[in-house]
């Protein structure tokens, strides 16, 4: 595959929203971001008219900044009347500006974030895992017919009892699949947001035909991954066809076979962390839980923003202050558990347990424990610790087993895990 494919089929998308876009605002006037953001809001218009001056290769300092704080929530998709997904407008918008830095030095940008990424994903999963469970996250290469691929993208195996939650449920179901991701199979988005478009489009168009090869439907856990490929490397393809869909969503799908498995009365009164930016998740997420018998849902009435909590990041403050109010709504509400759906959010809120009456899970612990199933999360334990030669010391054993590197471990815990806390823990 040409290295170049992406980037030219990305200037295309781009000269199509060129045409198509008329600047109406309406996309900024839905956006939660430019507020929290510093930019001004009186002008919806014209800040859509400085994302297109951006695109043709001018600059626009708000529109960039727009384009720079977009957290995904995707309240632009259906508010745009002329055909343009303002989300990859503004994903097109924010490599444009990337691009104006020489090609070695997005490159090496690219190159850093990825081995962090990978760094972090191998180190963190095997302080929780031994290798004969680690094996079940590598692709399934086995004979026979499988209905989906379960695509884990790379982050989740920072939390593994996630994915294997995952894994555990369609068993259950008795749905046939195969396992791919990890930093092998990369969406190519650190590349992406670094604007080596290029490495970006090799990596992101591998993954692409290998997912369409393996299974008539991919199932992402991830929504940067489900993004990623979805609306901007598959669209892009120009050959490979790629079925893929969130998997919280399938799993909502899928609730009438569920919810005989669901046999355990779990009583717990709960609250949900969402985010919107995946549409139909939150809902299928809220369903499955208003399933499990004994449990109460209780609705926090949060902002519905970002797809997930690290896209926030570009606002550290306000994601301590997102953060805070999350925890202050639940505790206030009387709850139980803060359930979340993702595993970015589960890294960075989990630790609070420590400090507020209530415990953090992902929500599909409480699917699991509700048919009868458990996997313990290892990293949440340790994250509490909050001292990583404690940690260290805890996971010795895997950390043996796994041929880790202490030192390297170290660095990954301070930075990966201990290093991960946008709102501080009290004391």
């Amino acid at each position: 595959m040409d290295a170049l494919t992406l980037e030219a089929a990305l200037d295309q998308r781009a000269e199509e929203i060129l045409s198509r876009c008329t600047a109406c605002g309406a996309c900024a006037e839905v956006c939660p971001m430019p507020g929290p953001g510093g930019i001004g809001t009186e002008d919806p218009a014209g800040l859509a008219r400085g994302v297109l001056e951006v695109l043709r290769g001018g600059t626009h300092e708000a529109a960039e900044r727009w384009a720079a704080i977009c957290s995904g929530s995707g309240h632009c998709i259906p508010a745009c009347r002329y055909g343009v997904n303002p989300r990859v407008m503004l994903a097109l918008a924010r490599t444009a500006a990337a691009r104006r830095d020489d090609g070695a030095a997005r490159r090496k940008a690219g190159f850093t974030r990825f081995g962090a990424m990978t760094a972090g994903v191998r180190v963190l999963s095997r302080l929780q895992l031994p290798p004969e469970v680690l094996a079940r996250f590598r692709p399934d290469a086995e004979d026979g017919p499988a209905d989906v691929v379960f695509y884990t993208g790379c982050n989740v195996l920072k939390t593994p009892h996630i994915a294997l939650l995952c894994l555990d449920i369609m068993d259950a179901l008795g749905i046939r699949y195969r396992v791919m991701g990890g930093p092998s199979h990369c969406c190519g988005v650190l590349q992406f947001g670094a604007g080596d478009l290029a490495t970006s489009g090799r990596i992101a168009f591998r993954t692409v035909e290998r997912l369409a090869a393996a299974a008539p439907r991919a199932l992402a856990w991830c929504p940067t991954c489900q993004i990623q490929l979805g609306e901007i490397a598959a669209p892009s393809h120009p050959e490979a066809k790629l079925d893929i869909a969130p998997f919280v969503r399938f799993l909502g799908e899928r609730l009438d076979a569920l919810r005989p498995l669901l046999k355990h009365p779990v009583r717990k009164r709960v609250g949900l962390h969402e985010h919107p930016g995946t549409p139909g998740v939150p809902e299928a997420a809220r369903a499955i839980l208003c399933a499990i018998p004994g449990l109460e849902f209780v609705d926090l009435e949060q902002p519905r923003v970002g797809y997930m909590c690290n896209k926030l990041t570009p606002l550290p403050g306000f994601k301590a202050d997102y953060h805070r109010a999350q925890l202050e709504a639940a505790a206030a509400a009387g709850v139980s558990t803060l359930a979340g759906i993702y595993h970015a959010c589960h890294r960075e809120l989990c630790s609070h347990q420590r400090d507020w009456p209530f415990e953090v899970v992902n929500f599909l612990e409480l699917v699991a424990e509700s048919m009868g199933i458990a996997r313990p999360d290892v990293f949440k334990r340790l994250k509490i610790m909050q001292d990583a030669d404690a940690i260290l010391a805890e996971a010795a054993p895997l950390i043996a087993a796994n041929g880790l590197d202490l030192e390297e471990a170290r660095d990954v815990i301070l930075r990966d895990m201990l290093g991960e806390q946008p709102l501080a823990l009290r004391g």
